[in-house]
């Protein structure tokens, strides 16, 4: 098969097509035959090895995973033997640890669900990690209530993008923040009201929201707490932080704060699930939500979509489009 191939880090112009034995599955994974992966934050910490602490983890001096992409789409073509909740020919889509630039990739079968039957592959490949952050940061660490103010802070990425549709799918009333040539963008995923950050600071607004969401963390935590009501919540999930602990060290300081403060102060770092996964498809297929991709890349140019996501800053999402033998 050819996969996406990464030997030490860098920028984009590590990352090359090589072909590679297909993956071999355990008795819990599915194998899929991939039709799209998306490009999320999370594949450029693999790539550029930053923040530094990440190579604790990936690895030191390169990435041991070798194969590049997270979030994953594609046809299921065979199954583990423990596995009974999804057989061949079904459609999935799931975020993974590494391994979706490929043709083929392994998927364990707890973090995989059916794709919505009215998205296209390339669309249904925006949701994994970027709507099950959203998901999470809102329901489980927001716990985001009907009618309440919520403020989403980096409303045109790909969080983001999700986050302000699924505020409102739960009864929210929504602000989105973003610079101005993704105001029309944020407005039409359902957002109230919308902010241009090149125009305005929404935390020296003298405007005080219930719950602020904020994936893009470029505001000090004292800031951020002034545009919350006494007893809002503040959620921070992104940012990108030093180059040695990028956003853990803003993560830890929120639970370092968290005991002293009236308002809920909270952090966290997203974890791939399966109930998200069915609860997204459910808003998908009931058409309450939209999928917008900013553009498709084909696998053999997926060194260029990376460079696209690092330095045009695209509005929702950039997807690595999967043909057999690159047709």
């Amino acid at each position: 098969m050819r996969a996406v191939v990464q030997d030490r880090y860098g920028s984009a112009e590590v990352l090359t097509v090589r072909r590679l034995p297909c993956p071999s599955i355990t008795d819990k994974d599915l194998l899929v035959r991939v039709q799209a992966a998306s490009i999320n934050y999370a594949d450029l910490v693999f790539v550029t090895g930053e923040p530094y602490l990440a190579r604790l983890a990936f690895g030191l001096s390169g990435p041991r995973a070798k194969v590049r992409g997270r979030d994953v789409t594609g046809e299921v073509v065979a199954v583990g033997a423990a596995v009974s909740d999804f057989r061949p020919g079904d459609r999935v889509y799931a975020e993974i640890d590494s391994g979706s630039f490929a043709e083929y990739a392994a998927v364990p079968a707890d973090r995989a669900w059916r794709t919505p039957a009215n998205v296209t592959p390339v669309q249904a490949a925006t949701v994994p990690l970027a709507g099950v952050t959203a998901w999470q940061g809102l329901r489980d660490h927001g716990r985001l209530q009907p009618g309440q103010r919520v403020l989403v802070n980096g409303a045109s990425g790909g969080v983001g993008t999700f986050a302000v549709q699924l505020a409102k799918a739960l009864g929210a009333e929504v602000t989105g923040v973003c610079r101005d040539r993704n105001v029309d963008l944020v407005r039409s995923l359902g957002a109230d009201d919308v902010i241009d950050y090149t125009r305005e600071d929404f935390t020296r607004s003298g405007r005080q929201w219930d719950l602020i969401f904020d994936v893009a963390g470029r505001h000090r935590l004292t800031d951020c707490r002034r545009a919350l009501t006494p007893r809002g919540t503040l959620v921070l999930c992104g940012g990108t932080g030093s180059r040695w602990f990028g956003p853990v060290g803003r993560l830890l300081r929120s639970k370092v704060w968290a005991p002293f403060v009236s308002q809920r102060v909270t952090g966290f770092l997203s974890a791939p699930g399966q109930q998200p996964l069915r609860e997204l498809t459910e808003l998908i297929e009931a058409g309450r939500m939209v999928l917008p991709v900013e553009r498709t890349f084909p696998l053999d140019r997926a060194a260029e979509a990376v460079r696209f996501f690092v330095e045009e800053h695209p509005r929702s999402k950039i997807v690595v489009e999967v043909t057999p033998d690159g047709s």
